[in-house]
C-alpha cells in the first residue's frame, strides 16, 4: 500500500498540579480555545474541548504522524507558557504530570463529544479524581493510586 492513511479518535483529559482550581471563565474559555487551535496546528484537528475549572478533556484525531505522548507534550508546554502571560495568578501554573488518552470508536465520536461539552454540569456531583477512575475502570486500565495523582 503506497499511502499511508488513519482514522483514530483520541479522548484526553489531564488535570492541573495538584487539581488546583485555577481555570476560571472566561480564562477556561481561552484555554479550551487555545487547545483546539494547537491540536489543529499538529494535525489532529479538535472536534470538541471542554473541562472544568480543575481539568480538560479533548476529543481530536490523531495525526498520523504523531505520537499521542508527542500531541500531549507539546499541548501541555505551549499552553503552560500561554497561559503564565496571562496574569501574575498565572505565573506559577503547572499541568500534572500524567495524562488519561482513550481511544473512541468513531460510532461513539458523538456521545463523547456531548460528555466533554455537558463537564460543568457532570461535576457538580463528581469530582475529577473520581471521573477519572471510572475511565481507568472502563477501558480496563489497571494502575497504582499512589502514582496517579501529583
Amino acid at each position: 500500500m503506497s499511502q499511508s492513511l488513519s482514522q483514530l479518535y483520541v479522548h484526553l483529559t489531564f488535570s492541573t498540579k495538584h487539581r488546583e482550581p485555577l481555570l476560571m471563565a472566561p480564562l477556561r474559555t481561552e484555554m479550551h480555545a487555545y487547545l483546539a487551535t494547537v491540536l489543529t496546528n499538529l494535525g489532529s484537528p479538535a472536534l470538541k474541548v471542554g473541562g472544568t475549572s480543575d481539568h480538560v478533556h479533548a476529543l481530536f484525531r490523531l495525526s498520523k504522524n504523531c505520537s499521542l505522548a508527542g500531541i500531549v507534550e507539546e499541548i501541555k508546554t505551549s499552553s503552560s507558557k500561554w497561559i503564565k502571560t496571562k496574569g501574575r495568578g498565572m505565573t506559577s501554573f503547572h499541568w500534572q504530570s500524567g495524562y488519561g488518552g482513550f481511544s473512541v470508536s468513531p460510532a461513539h465520536v458523538e456521545k463523547v463529544a456531548e460528555y466533554i461539552a455537558q463537564q460543568e454540569t457532570h461535576h457538580r456531583g463528581v469530582s475529577f479524581q473520581e471521573e477519572y477512575r471510572r475511565l481507568l475502570k472502563r477501558y480496563g486500565i489497571e494502575y497504582d493510586e499512589r502514582y496517579v495523582w501529583d
